[in-house]
């Protein structure tokens, strides 16, 4: 298992090559690879993405635990940005192995819905005009996490 929570990008392609390295009884290896949108008004400059590092380690951890014995995963990888992204960085990144592909798929699709409305991060979109608003949750959200 491996969850980190940093400021820097991440080679998408070096990543995945490194976390599918050895996974000898694995029979399939699902990515994900979140990125910053332009708001739906298309005014955005950037995203802002603030977060309290203990609690958000720990609840990232907590939730790949529960992703790799619910799925009996042989391993998992979750990566978190925060600080301040422009639209097209990469934000975020989920990768699951598994003896079979549904599993992995399930995994990953469920550890992509915790990071979307449950792990503690606060997103502030700062505006063209200069004014900010915080990202409010999404009813979307909240149902897609109901189903786990």
């Amino acid at each position: 298992m491996d969850v980190r929570v940093q400021t820097e990008d991440f080679d998408l392609g070096e990543v995945a090559s490194s976390f599918s390295t050895g996974l000898d009884n694995a029979g399939a290896v699902v990515t994900f690879t979140g990125i910053v949108r332009e708001a739906d008004a298309g005014d955005m400059l950037a995203m802002e993405i603030e977060h309290y590092p203990g609690m958000t380690q720990k609840a990232l951890e907590t939730i790949t635990a529960e992703a790799i014995a619910r799925w009996s995963l042989a391993n998992a990888l979750v990566i978190h940005r925060h600080g301040r992204l422009e639209p097209g960085a990469q934000i975020m990144m989920v990768a699951t192995a598994a003896r079979h592909r549904k599993d992995a798929f399930e995994a990953a699709e469920f550890l992509m819905d915790f990071l979307k409305s449950r792990a503690p991060f606060w997103k502030k979109e700062i505006l063209k005009d200069g004014n900010a608003d915080w990202v409010a949750a999404k009813d979307t959200d909240e149902h897609a996490l109901k189903r786990w």
